[in-house]
């Protein structure tokens, strides 16, 4: 199984930017596909999640208002569009990919099995 973002990168406050992730290696159907970022010195934090079988979206604190989860079955991406950005919105973030049990718990990253290397977003004020 294999998780890669891309798309990060420097930007200024109020920008935009949109981040992928390239799924591939099982069948994703039955999976919950999460984004989450990590600050320098910080937990890593709860972003986004979208269901892959019904496109049903979740949002952390961080994204409400800002940011748009989605995913294309058919290539078997994820995206992250993220909107307003703020000087703390600076972090890696992190393509994560968990299959739902019982019990499952939508923003904790230990229920995530797979895991991306993450892609760096900067947002400089």
């Amino acid at each position: 199984v294999q998780l890669v973002e891309s798309g990060g990168g420097l930007v200024q406050a109020g920008a935009s930017l949109r981040l992928s992730c390239a799924a591939s290696g099982r069948t994703f159907s039955s999976y919950v596909m999460g984004w989450f970022r990590q600050a320098p010195g910080k937990t890593r934090e709860f972003v986004a999640a979208i269901r892959w079988s019904d496109d049903s979206p979740y949002y952390g604190e961080p994204a409400k208002g800002r940011f748009t989860i989605a995913r294309d079955y058919a290539k078997a991406l994820v995206y992250l569009q993220m909107n307003s950005l703020k000087p703390e919105d600076t972090a890696v973030y992190y393509c994560a990919a968990g299959q739902p049990t019982e019990g499952w718990v939508i923003a904790t990253p230990a229920m995530y099995d797979y895991w991306g290397q993450g892609t760096l977003v900067t947002v400089s004020s």
